[in-house]
């Protein structure tokens, strides 16, 4: 009797760290076409815009929190709602370039619920001086 029960719990044991390990596996996972976009040349003084197309493609909802920016010259817009299992969503990415110049690079940090809660969406660019100077 003792050896079916010591038999049962280590079973037991084995069903739980599978059953935790299925649920640590399984969430939102936030999954861009692409995290880098290169506006090549653009004048300084002008604003340009770019839409990272991204899909939920873990078994959760997914639910941005936060885009962090280094620069007050990058805004960012996401959904604020929750983006369903396989549904599809933008995060529109703005550059004002008027007091840059030269070669940029800005990185905006994509936080959320995901399996992995942080991605990094970069954008470049070369800023000109404006025609006439």
């Amino acid at each position: 009797m003792a050896q079916k029960i010591k038999a049962y719990g280590g079973l037991i044991a084995v069903m739980c760290i599978v059953i935790l390990s299925t649920a640590m596996i399984a969430g939102a996972a936030l999954t861009f076409e692409e995290t880098k976009h290169n506006f090549g040349m653009i004048r300084q003084g002008e604003v340009v815009s770019h839409d990272f197309k991204f899909t939920n493609t873990g078994d959760a909802p997914l639910i941005i929190s936060d885009a962090v920016v280094t620069c007050t010259c990058t805004k960012v817009d996401f959904p604020k709602q929750p983006i369903a299992k396989g549904e599809s969503g933008v995060v529109k990415v703005t550059f004002e370039s008027k007091s840059a110049i030269d070669r940029q690079e800005r990185a905006v940090v994509i936080k959320s619920n995901a399996i992995k809660p942080e991605t990094t969406l970069t954008i470049k660019c070369v800023v000109l001086k404006p025609k006439g100077e």
